[in-house]
């Protein structure tokens, strides 16, 4: 096998190649260039030479030391990250929990409601984007033209700042639930059905049996999916972006989002990096933290 051991290093050659290539050196160029004041002015072009300077460690200080100012904006786009995540991840996992034990029932015309249920997650994100913020118009909008015709107030949907913020909550949600009920579904389809035909012998109400047997088997599903769906909400650019742009006056700003804004708009290259660092490092910070205690209950459960 020692002797062989080389054809698997032949096809994983391309495969190093290619990650490095696409992934691990921008990472790096992107971690270098956190270290330094780069910017539209300075970054050089082909008529003149790149004149940006090593500044160290001063975005990171200047970053985390407004962190406790009275008008820190990256405190603010901090805490709508949190708030962003946790409020999408919970209804994905609840409302997907629900559907998916709802679909593992034994009920006539179950893959039609499954193929339905699927459709928020085939669309394109950016089609389901422009379409809900057409319905969340203010005027001309569904949702405003139903609250009319029941003769209630009409709502400024992405005007105010709590309801911008619920509008693109609800984009989110009703986007990332089916990815959730699928997985949560597979994983209560692979549950030996044995399992529940002895718990019904002794009497073991709906309830118990999904207390004491689904949950704790669809426990190492549900933390894959979670982790996943934590990672992908928080960095989920392109429905703030397309619904909101981060607006009304940054109340739907979240890391990502002000992290384009200062590249691209503002041309703070070296700002824009050092908050993709600490994207990076939060989300690093976070796998290891969960992975941590999910280790440990673990260990204290078995």
């Amino acid at each position: 096998m020692g002797n062989r051991s080389w054809i698997a290093y032949v096809f994983l050659a391309p495969v190093v190649l290619v990650m490095g290539a696409l992934v691990f050196y921008p990472l790096l160029q992107g971690i270098s260039f956190s270290f330094t004041n780069m910017n539209q002015y300075n970054m050089g072009s082909q008529f003149a030479p790149p004149s940006y300077e090593f500044i160290g460690l001063k975005n990171y200080t200047d970053l985390f030391s407004s962190f406790t100012a009275g008008d820190s904006v990256f405190r603010d786009v901090v805490m709508q990250t949190l708030i962003w995540t946790f409020v999408n991840v919970f209804f994905h996992f609840t409302i997907g929990l629900c559907l998916a034990l709802l679909l593992n029932r034994k009920v006539k015309g179950r893959g039609v409601y499954r193929m339905l249920l699927m459709v928020p997650w085939a669309v394109p994100s950016f089609v389901s984007a422009y379409a809900w913020t057409w319905m969340f118009n203010e005027k001309y909008g569904l949702f405003n033209l139903m609250l009319q015709k029941l003769g209630l107030p009409t709502v400024s949907w992405l005007g105010d700042s709590f309801w911008a913020m619920f509008s693109v909550i609800a984009v989110n949600v009703w986007i990332g639930v089916p990815f959730m009920m699928v997985t949560l579904l597979g994983g209560m389809q692979s549950i030996p059905e044995s399992l529940y035909e002895a718990a019904r012998v002794d009497g073991a109400s709906a309830w118990r049996q999904f207390w004491n047997i689904t949950l704790p088997l669809l426990r190492p599903v549900a933390a894959t999916a979670t982790v996943l769906g934590i990672i992908w909400t928080f960095n989920m650019f392109n429905i703030i972006y397309l619904v909101t742009r981060g607006g009304p006056v940054r109340s739907t700003q979240i890391l990502v989002t002000y992290a384009y804004q200062e590249a691209f708009e503002r041309w703070n290259f070296g700002v824009a990096t050092t908050y993709g660092v600490v994207i990076l490092s939060f989300l690093l910070l976070f796998s290891l933290v969960y992975r941590r205690l999910l280790n440990t209950n673990e260990g204290v459960h078995y």
